[in-house]
């Protein structure tokens, strides 16, 4: 009869912990629906970015630079002003103004959330080698 009360003590606590953390992701939910930013495709010209902000992060466009990764400046740079901030997740594409990216090479290209300052907001960097 003793270890069947210890049991009934052990399963309630692990039935309280386990609200608990149900109710704390619950409520962080929409916290970790944060602002982020990916490059997933890029062209000679045009660089394919997958979004998400909220309202409330002052995002204003998605800045693009890419070129040489050992280079002191970016061979081309885009600007995408027509961004929605609904915390959905987006794809556009931004193109590419200056030296079109050459093919078989290694670029690095970064793009980021920026405000109105062009302050990043959330940014990356990657490398891809294009075919």
């Amino acid at each position: 009869m003793v270890s069947v009360g210890k049991f009934r003590g052990g399963a309630r606590l692990v039935i309280v912990a386990g609200v608990v953390g149900a109710a704390v992701m619950v409520g962080a939910g929409t916290a970790f629906a944060a602002d982020g930013i990916d490059v997933t495709g890029v062209g000679p010209s045009n660089v394919k970015v997958v979004y998400s902000c909220d309202a409330s992060a002052g995002v204003a466009a998605i800045g693009v630079m890419a070129g040489d990764p050992q280079a002191d400046r970016p061979a081309a740079t885009g600007r995408q002003t027509d961004v929605t901030c609904d915390g959905a997740q987006h794809t556009t594409v931004v193109v590419l103004q200056g030296t079109p990216l050459s093919g078989g090479r290694q670029v690095q290209v970064r793009a980021a959330l920026v405000d109105r300052n062009d302050t990043v907001v959330k940014g990356i960097a990657k490398l891809f080698t294009l075919g």
